[in-house]
């Protein structure tokens, strides 16, 4: 679980790290008044309304007749990897608003499992990188040995299947509920874990900045079909 937990975590690191910046610039020419703090609200918003979607899809599949249950569990396995992928965004994109670039798919992991474990996350990087809790997400992306981040790396992933197991896996039970009762299980489940990572976000990060950089003061705007697109 671990080793298929770190090829998932990567694959979306390696995707998702060139695409941030981009995804962040698309909301602000989208909404080109806004400041820090309303373009992390949007950004909130959407990833509750995703992943509360796609919760109830999931837990929807066992209503459908002639469904098995390897079948809905297929479902709901792809739904929980979907969910993952989803708080990594979440993570990154905030971390970009914040100014704070991970320069690897290895800071990308740590920084993501990190804000998923919310307070035992924030002390395991602080001790590995001697900071106070106050500011470790910029610890973490600066100077950080490559055998110290691996070993970081490690404690994170395999401290995060264990609270990860236990949290999906009583979902899960709940989402094969059939006759509909698994679908709003599903969805209210999964509100529920994403509103606990949209917190971690707030206490890891802080306050947002009050303006962006300068050099980013002025984007163009672009239609909002575009971004919807």
């Amino acid at each position: 679980m671990e080793r298929a937990l770190i090829t998932l975590l990567d694959n979306g690191s390696r995707l998702q790290g060139p695409a941030v910046a981009k995804y962040v610039e698309r909301l602000r020419r989208a909404h080109p008044g806004e400041s820090p703090a309303q373009i992390i609200t949007r950004l909130e918003k959407q990833f509750l309304t995703t992943i509360t979607g796609s919760g109830a899809a999931a837990g929807a599949t066992a209503a459908f007749p002639g469904v098995g249950t390897i079948a809905a569990i297929g479902a709901i396995g792809a739904e929980s990897v979907f969910f993952l992928e989803a708080s990594a965004l979440l993570t990154l994109a905030v971390a970009s608003v914040h100014g704070i670039e991970p320069h690897d798919h290895n800071q990308r992991r740590a920084l993501v499992l990190a804000i998923a474990l919310g307070d035992s996350g924030k002390e395991i990087v602080a001790a590995a990188t001697g900071t106070s809790l106050k500011n470790w997400p910029k610890a973490l992306t600066g100077q950080v040995g490559s055998k110290q981040l691996k070993l970081m790396n490690n404690t994170l992933v395999k401290k995060f299947v264990r609270k990860y197991a236990a949290r999906r896996g009583a979902l899960l039970l709940g989402k094969l509920v059939p006759a509909g009762i698994g679908a709003a299980i599903g969805g209210a489940g999964n509100r529920t874990i994403g509103k606990r990572t949209i917190i971690n976000a707030r206490e890891a990060f802080g306050a947002p900045p009050t303006t962006w950089p300068a050099e980013q003061s002025a984007l163009p705007s672009r239609p909002t079909s575009e971004l919807e697109a």
